[in-house]
């Protein structure tokens, strides 16, 4: 072979390696696959609970110790669900001056904003007790209580359920557990969903899926969840719902949707903190968390029909 052709040969080579190692071939971001970081409930605070047994005081060593490893996987994005600050109320503790409650928020931000990846919000209950949602939004990365993103092969759908029975925004109001998804959030839903192909999560603070429960009156955790069931079923393309609330591991299916309750970040009865690795493959269509801490894992497959 003559040297000016070998040259040739080599060089072509040489270029066809280089593209596909920028293209990432071989690796998760060309196969598609994403990286979530899921955690919920970090409750951060500077009072614990001697009632509940619940320490909250731990939250920057928690929340950086999360964030480090989300950093380090790495994670495309990263959601927390819910219940990022506590309000006020602390049982068998004084309630202090509820106006600290946006400087707790701030510091509890401050760690958050070290994440190397994109950050998102669901609005907790205990959110709400000593803040008004335009202040969360305000002293957050957050710009909508409720919005939708698409995230490579993937759509994310963050619901507002702080509402009181009215549909009236919930703020400054002390201590409320139930939620609720107004008529117009459930519109814009059903509106959202229609306008997506994309396989999609649903991410939530209190759960869809639990119809009765002592601390929600003896209703469901969210007003009208049925009606919210239903418009995920018939849109044809939520694969699953990411949950907090309840500080505990849960699983169930229904109509083919995933309702998954994720474990909590704060400490209560000596929990280790936990968060969830989840990797989401449109190839094989798998839904795969790995958890840290009391986080268990889970393999999880959608749309095997398809």
């Amino acid at each position: 072979m003559k040297r000016g052709r070998l040259l040739l040969i080599v060089l072509v080579g040489a270029v066809l390696v280089a593209s596909l190692a920028l293209v990432g071939v071989g690796d998760d971001t060309n196969a598609g696959v994403l990286h979530v970081g899921i955690f919920t409930d970090l409750h951060a605070h500077d009072t614990d609970s001697p009632v509940e047994h619940k320490v909250m005081t731990t939250y920057p060593q928690r929340l950086g110790a999360c964030v480090d490893a989300m950093n380090a996987w790495p994670a495309d994005l990263v959601i927390q669900l819910g219940d990022f600050v506590n309000g006020a109320f602390v049982m068998g503790a004084d309630l202090g001056d509820p106006a600290r409650i946006v400087g707790i928020l701030d510091q509890a931000e401050a760690i958050y904003a070290k994440l190397d990846a994109p950050r998102y919000y669901v609005l907790g209950n205990h959110d709400m007790y000593d803040l008004s949602k335009e202040e969360f939004l305000a002293h957050t990365a957050a710009t909508e209580t409720f919005t939708s993103f698409d995230a490579g092969a993937y759509h994310f759908v963050i619901l507002d359920a702080q509402y009181n029975k009215k549909g009236e925004d919930l703020g400054h109001s002390g201590w409320v557990v139930q939620g609720n998804i107004p008529q117009s959030e459930l519109d814009w839903l059903a509106t959202d969903l229609a306008a997506t192909d994309k396989p999609t999560i649903v991410c939530v603070h209190q759960r869809l899926e639990v119809d009765k429960d002592l601390l929600s009156g003896g209703g469901p955790e969210v007003l009208h969840n049925k009606e919210v069931q239903k418009v995920m079923e018939d849109s044809g393309v939520v694969i699953a719902v990411f949950e907090g609330h309840d500080h505990e591991n849960d699983h169930t299916v229904i109509n083919g949707i995933h309702y998954i309750e994720f474990d909590q970040l704060t400490d209560e009865h000596d929990s280790l903190p936990s968060w969830a690795y989840v990797t989401l493959d449109p190839t094989s269509h798998t839904i795969k968390i790995k958890g840290e801490g009391d986080q268990v894992d889970l393999d999880l497959q959608y749309w095997s029909d398809r």
